[in-house]
């Protein structure tokens, strides 16, 4: 899989609702996750892809 970065601009209050959110998460899968993983989750998830 080949990777790029991109550069998005979010509310201050939305990046720490996910951070929050990822907190919760990371407890819950009992892994570490980021508020860009929740990001790419929801994408994901949204748009029906998949990895490649």
């Amino acid at each position: 899989m080949k990777n790029v970065q991109i550069n998005i601009s979010l509310p201050q209050a939305w990046k720490t609702e996910l951070e929050n959110l990822a907190r919760i998460y990371s407890v819950e899968e009992e892994k570490t996750l980021t508020y860009l993983d929740l990001i790419r989750r929801a994408i994901k998830e949204k748009y029906r892809f998949e990895e490649e």
